[in-house]
């Protein structure tokens, strides 16, 4: 992974390289002490990463992230600040970074936050290079095999994450288990199906299960919003509002739950399936 960094303090800037060498999380392709310099030096390198300061001289990071997204929005962004506030947090959420770090910088989150960003990019890489092979000559598939050896472990996991995001108890939670399982069983993902292909699967009646596996999903978009609300930094917010869903639409949700909105999020059951298959495949 090439990584860029931009921070005005050059003392961050070394620190933040010697982690980075010494935890084999990537290559640092150059740095900048400044936004306007930055965003210059990010638009020619183009680097799979770029590490952004909040407050800088020049341009500060909300701004550089949300012009950098605009011409290069493949470039996965993570903010490092001092500034914590509910507000700061999800303003640059919404200008698309992936992650936030706290200052003074710690080395194991700035590795645990690298590598969550690098397992996402290979993730995104790998389901582009399926669809390029076989996404336009695919045909569409109503059946598929009947599991005989259902992997447990992929079970547990389906349940540990549905637990976090509070839906295991939701009428449509044992269909989620289900679905998951057989598709990881079968080496199969939402780009090999389509949703209503799934509620085929589980139901005579095809859209009264997607309604079914609608709510379920959507509980957990209100659950993950009010953790939001209740604390911008807890781990199963950061993790899962923009793996599962869209951090936009949790946005909006929480946004809709403090009355500021007439409505809410929105689900989209092929990111939230294609993020449980990823979370437990691995």
């Amino acid at each position: 992974m090439r990584i860029f960094l931009v921070e005005d303090d050059i003392n961050v800037i070394k620190l933040l390289e010697r982690i980075i060498r010494d935890r084999q999380l990537g290559d640092v392709v150059g740095y900048a002490t400044d936004g306007t310099t930055g965003l210059r030096e990010l638009q020619a390198l183009q680097p799979d990463l770029a590490l952004v300061d909040l407050l800088m001289p020049g341009m500060d990071g909300i701004s550089l992230v949300q012009n950098l997204k605009e011409s290069h929005p493949d470039i996965q962004c993570i903010m490092l600040s001092q500034v914590n506030t509910k507000d700061m947090i999800a303003k640059a959420y919404e200008k698309g970074v992936e992650f936030y770090i706290n200052k003074p910088i710690n080395a194991i989150e700035v590795e645990s936050v690298i590598k969550k960003v690098r397992e996402r990019s290979e993730m995104k890489e790998t389901l582009d290079q399926i669809r390029k092979v076989f996404g336009s000559g695919m045909q569409e598939t109503r059946t598929l095999p009947v599991i005989e050896n259902p992997d447990e472990a992929d079970g547990r996991c389906v349940k540990e994450i549905m637990h976090r995001i509070g839906i295991i108890g939701e009428a449509g939670s044992n269909d989620i288990i289900w679905l998951v399982q057989r598709l990881i069983n079968e080496g199969k993902s939402m780009v090999d199906y389509s949703v209503k292909d799934l509620c085929v699967l589980i139901s005579e009646h095809p859209k009264s299960a997607e309604q079914r596996l609608r709510r379920t999903a959507q509980v957990g978009l209100v659950n993950l919003a009010n953790l939001g609300i209740e604390d911008y930094m807890n781990e199963d917010f950061v993790e899962y509002s923009n793996s599962l869903y869209s951090f936009e639409q949790v946005k909006k949700e929480m946004d809709h739950i403090r009355g500021k909105n007439d409505k809410g999020g929105s689900v989209s059951l092929k990111k939230f399936f294609e993020g449980l298959i990823y979370y437990c495949e691995e």
